[in-house]
C-alpha cells in the first residue's frame, strides 16, 4: 500500500527513477522465477503534479501507463483507491488511462451511504 501524494513527494525528492521504482523496477527473482511486486497506490487524485528541477510530471499517471503495458505483457497486479467516479478520472488524467484503468482493473464501489471501511 503505497499512497500516491507520498510517491509525488519521493519524486520531488529523487526525480525521474521514481517512474523506474514503481514500473520496470518491480520485477523481482525468485529461484531462477521473475515475478512482479503488487501495489496498491491509496488515494489516486489526491496527488498533485510535482516539480523536480523545473520539469513537472504527472507522476501517477506515468506510473500507470507503464505498469497497464506490463500488465499486458507480463499480467503485472495493480490495485487503486479513489474517492473519484470515472469522470473525475477522465478530467484529471486523460481518457487514454481511464481506459487503461478500466481494462486492467475491477471496480468495487461503494454506496455513499456505507460505513467507512478504514477503521
Amino acid at each position: 500500500m503505497k499512497p500516491c501524494r507520498d510517491i509525488t513527494f519521493e519524486f520531488v525528492e529523487e526525480g525521474f527513477p521514481i517512474l523506474h521504482k514503481y514500473s520496470k523496477a518491480s520485477f523481482h527473482s525468485i529461484e531462477g522465477e521473475t515475478h512482479t511486486k503488487t501495489y496498491c497506490f491509496d488515494d489516486l487524485g489526491l496527488e498533485n503534479n510535482p516539480r523536480h528541477f523545473g520539469n513537472e510530471c504527472n507522476i501517477m499517471a506515468e506510473i500507470l501507463f507503464s505498469r497497464y503495458d506490463f500488465y499486458i505483457s507480463r499480467r503485472m497486479i495493480t490495485h487503486v483507491t479513489t474517492n473519484l467516479n470515472s469522470s473525475e478520472i477522465e478530467g484529471i488524467y486523460n481518457i487514454r488511462l481511464r481506459s487503461r484503468l478500466r481494462e486492467m482493473m475491477n471496480l468495487i464501489s461503494f454506496d455513499k451511504a456505507s460505513t467507512d471501511k478504514r477503521s
